[in-house]
Order: structure tokens, then C-alpha cells, then sequence
């Protein structure tokens, strides 16, 4: 199964570091936060990604190109040009496609062009966000229900969208970023099968609104509620909030 993350964004709220790296790259104990919500998937089983960039999709691009060389201490023979890696510190087993999906191309939309590389269910998530979510749980909860998505909800803080749920947490309605709701929010990791795809109309669609409005309504989405810990990187004081749960040794996201 794949893992699409998006991580085209320009992340303009936190402009004190995204102004020189796309968000994705900027980092929380000296690696990437791409590279904490790809260890949340791989450490659940999944280690085959389709990064939708965007933003300074390049910089993305050279990151994993020279991955090895980035995580390892190395060796350089300067006179051959040899290269030789000390005690290798990286042991991912990963596949990573990055997928240029357009620099003002909107969430659903980077989604869409993603399309010819999913091959069945598959799953979706946010480039700047971690929590201590099972993801096996979630994709075994989304075996169970048959619908077409399943959405990640976590407790509000107050400042993200809402999602009506029922008892069976069928989800009746998503409406994004009210001015005064609290409730249950979309903390991403998503569950979905390829027929959401068809929910999408083009590069302008944002994910978060026509489609999840549209599968909510047509009785295809589900929540599956994960109280745990959940934090999305939105601004400087977020990324230091994460930082120093990272130095603490006792990161909650921390499940590999």
C-alpha cells in the first residue's frame, strides 16, 4: 500500500524558516519532519510513498537523491573520488516518488495528479504533522467499514475544521475552519480507496472542502477518533513545541 503525502505547500505561517526550504524540510532534531511522518508509516509497514511536492520541490528532490549521504558519516578520498560510508545509520527500506504537482496547485488537486501512480487503496496524510496514531489500526478500521475514505479525527484545539460524526462515526457533514466550533477536527491520515479521486475536479479543488464535503454527504466518509497525541507544524512556536519533546527523548510520535 502507498502513502501520499503532500508537501507542496508554501507554509506561509511559519515564514521564518520556509522563506529558504519548503516546510516538509525543516527540522526536528536534526532531520527533516517528511522524514518523522514517513517513519510513522514505515514503522507500520508502509514503505512505499508518493511525496506530492510543490514549493521548492527541488530542494525535496536533492534531499532523497542524496539521502545516504545526508544520514551517514562518510569518507572522502579526494585524489579518487571514492566515497566510503562509516557504520551506515540508515536502514529505510523505502521507495519515494516526488511528483512535481504544481507550485500554486491546491490540495486536491496535488492529489489528483498523483492519480496514475496509486494502484489501489492507499493511504494520505499532511507533510507537517505527526501523533502517536496506530496506522495499521487505521488502515484495518478502513477494511471494516467498505466505505470510499476514512479520516483521522483528533480533539479540537479550536482552530481547525469540524467533523459532525454519528454513533457509528459516519461522518454527516465536514465544514473547515469555522470561527468559534469546538468538536472533533481532520488530523489527516487518511484511509482512502482510489474512487475518491473522482471527487476531485482539477488542479483548484481543495481537498479539505468540495471533496470531503461530497463523500461526507454521499455517506462515504468515516472517522476513525484518535485522542492520542496529534500536532500539526503550523508556526515557529509549534516547531519548537515538537523540538523539544524531540530532545526530551521521550517524543510521543516516536513509534519506531
Amino acid at each position: 500500500m502507498k502513502a501520499v503525502i503532500l508537501a507542496g505547500g508554501f507554509g506561509t505561517r511559519l515564514s521564518e524558516e520556509t522563506d529558504l526550504i519548503p516546510k516538509p524540510l525543516v527540522e526536528i532534531g536534526g532531520l527533516p519532519i517528511l522524514w518523522h511522518v514517513m517513519k510513522l508509516y514505515s514503522a507500520a509497514g508502509l514503505n512505499d510513498f508518493v511525496i506530492c511536492a510543490g514549493y521548492k520541490a527541488s530542494m525535496i528532490k536533492r534531499y532523497f537523491a542524496s539521502y545516504f549521504l545526508e544520514t551517514n558519516d562518510i569518507e572522502i578520498h579526494t585524489a579518487t573520488r571514492e566515497v566510503r560510508y562509516l557504520t551506515p545509520k540508515s536502514l529505510d527500506d523505502w521507495t519515494v516518488k516526488i511528483i512535481d504537482t504544481g507550485l500554486n496547485t491546491m490540495t486536491g488537486g496535488r492529489i489528483k495528479r498523483v492519480g496514475p501512480y496509486l494502484d489501489g487503496t492507499f493511504c494520505l496524510t499532511y507533510g507537517d504533522g505527526v501523533a502517536n496514531v496506530d496506522i495499521a489500526e487505521v488502515i484495518a478500521f478502513h477494511r471494516s467499514h467498505g466505505k470510499l475514505a476514512t479520516v483521522t479525527a483528533v480533539p479540537s484545539p479550536g482552530r481547525f475544521g469540524i467533523l459532525d460524526m454519528d454513533g457509528n462515526d459516519a461522518v454527516s457533514r465536514f465544514h473547515e475552519k469555522p470561527d468559534a466550533e469546538m468538536g472533533w477536527i481532520n488530523g489527516g491520515f487518511f484511509v482512502l480507496e482510489p474512487g475518491v479521486i473522482d471527487y476531485i475536479e482539477a488542479d483548484e479543488t481543495t481537498w479539505e472542502r468540495q471533496p470531503l464535503e461530497r463523500l461526507a454527504a454521499d455517506g462515504q466518509l468515516v472517522a476513525y477518533r484518535h485522542s492520542g497525541f496529534w500536532k500539526a507544524m503550523d508556526t515557529l512556536r509549534d516547531r519548537r513545541d515538537l523540538e523539544d519533546l524531540w530532545a526530551s527523548g521521550s517524543a510521543p510520535w516516536k513509534l519506531w
